[in-house]
């Protein structure tokens, strides 16, 4: 009898793929607040079910930088960048263009947070990290447009001049090329633009810290002249944002206080300027550059000089929120217009694609000038009926962004809706 051969059997069905949840889609949780903490345990657990899951990983570990939790955060996003080092960001349309995007490994302040301004897009967002400067960038994925978000910190530097060769001769464009990224600064900044037409922008000096200290003794004010400052001085810790270790010391006594709580090698100092409005209250406006061209993001009302966003008091203030709607609505025909010509020299300065300030108008109408930066947040997630201005304004910051994308890439688009 002949025994019939039987076919071969079928392979077993392969895994689904690992999907990252994101970093938009995360922060949307987060602005809305979510209690996100059983989420991180579910992601831990599914990573340690399939050692395989580095999205799961890499999400929990952005959840935990939510919550504070960096050492914890850091090892998630180490043991995720160990399995693999490309990954896709969610979109929610089919994908008309490729955006690889180079980051560094850190905290979420490292890298520019593009997935915000992408969120919903057709743009394809893929992420690759660079662990090491002589990483082989000829494993990188295929793409249209290159964008270089890793940020001026002092760990990425030697990427960044690292790249700065790799990337002089790319085959795709490259947006935010990595020679200019050390422009944005505190120290390199100042000095770029404090003398631009129309711009103020304070001294920001990196000092030891013994010369710091030099500053706090009784001729502390003598000293700080010789350096050309004078208090009350803004001393800060290097690579820190958001007002993290930021003091204002009016007197060197006060400045020695709180020397004894930064133990930092080096420090920034700078001038504080009294940038307060007839009212009493400090002004602070974010403004976004895609490609030269300003975008309002927002603009923040407090008494408090070290305005940021989410304690200024915008949420229970209907007063506020009707200034900031106004501010954000008359933009292009008034705050951008009387400072075009500091906007046009700063950007030429700093010849990067994508940047964005933190800035105010003082009483003689110059444009004050807080900081420079790429990897400024940007968002589209306050609550509608709270802030029902901003949608419209801010996706039109977003279409900048992808229409100036599509534009490099050499590829005709219209509006999406």
């Amino acid at each position: 009898m002949t025994v019939p051969t039987l076919p071969p059997s079928p392979p077993p069905p392969a895994a689904p793929p690992h999907r990252l949840i994101g970093l938009a889609a995360l922060m949307r949780q987060n602005v809305a607040g979510q209690v996100m903490a059983p989420l991180a345990q579910a992601l831990i657990e599914q990573a340690s079910a399939d050692p395989t899951n580095a999205c799961a990983l890499l999400d929990a570990s952005v959840i935990l930088q939510f919550y504070g939790n960096q050492p914890l955060a850091r090892q998630l996003q180490d043991e995720a960048l160990k399995i693999q080092r490309h990954y896709r960001q969610p979109s929610s349309q089919h994908a008309r263009l490729r955006l690889l995007v180079l980051m560094a490994p850190g905290s979420l302040e490292v890298n520019v947070p593009l997935e915000c301004v992408l969120e919903h897009s057709d743009i394809a967002l893929h992420q690759y990290y660079l662990t090491h400067p002589d990483d082989d960038l000829a494993l990188l994925p295929e793409h249209d447009v290159l964008f270089v978000a890793i940020c001026e910190t002092e760990a990425n530097r030697p990427l960044l001049q690292k790249l700065a060769t790799t990337l002089a001769n790319w085959p795709r464009p490259v947006l935010n090329r990595p020679q200019h990224i050390p422009r944005v600064a505190r120290n390199t900044a100042s000095a770029l633009l404090a003398t631009l037409p129309g711009v103020c922008m304070p001294p920001n000096l990196r000092l030891p810290r013994a010369q710091v200290q030099t500053l706090a003794q009784a001729d502390g004010a003598t000293q700080a002249q010789a350096l050309g400052l004078a208090f009350p001085l803004l001393v800060r810790p290097l690579d820190t944002h958001a007002g993290n270790g930021l003091h204002k010391v009016d007197t060197p006594a006060a400045l020695a206080e709180v020397l004894d709580t930064l133990p930092d090698a080096e420090l920034f100092v700078a001038p504080f300027v009294d940038y307060r409005s007839a009212d009493g209250q400090f002004r602070k406006y974010r403004v976004m550059l895609i490609g030269g061209q300003p975008y309002v993001a927002h603009g923040a009302i407090s008494s408090h000089w070290m305005i940021h966003y989410v304690n200024a008091g915008m949420d229970d203030n209907a007063a506020k929120r009707a200034e900031e709607a106004d501010f954000m609505a008359s933009f292009d025909t008034g705050f951008a217009q009387r400072h075009a010509a500091a906007f046009a020299a700063m950007q030429q300065a700093l010849e990067l694609d994508y940047w964005g300030m933190d800035c105010a108008e003082m009483p003689d109408g110059r444009l004050l000038v807080f900081e420079v930066d790429t990897a400024m947040v940007v968002h589209a997630m306050d609550p509608v009926e709270r802030y029902p201005y901003k949608q419209a304004i801010m996706q039109r910051l977003f279409q900048a962004f992808r229409a100036f994308v599509f534009q490099q890439a050499g590829i005709a688009t219209e509006a999406t809706p």
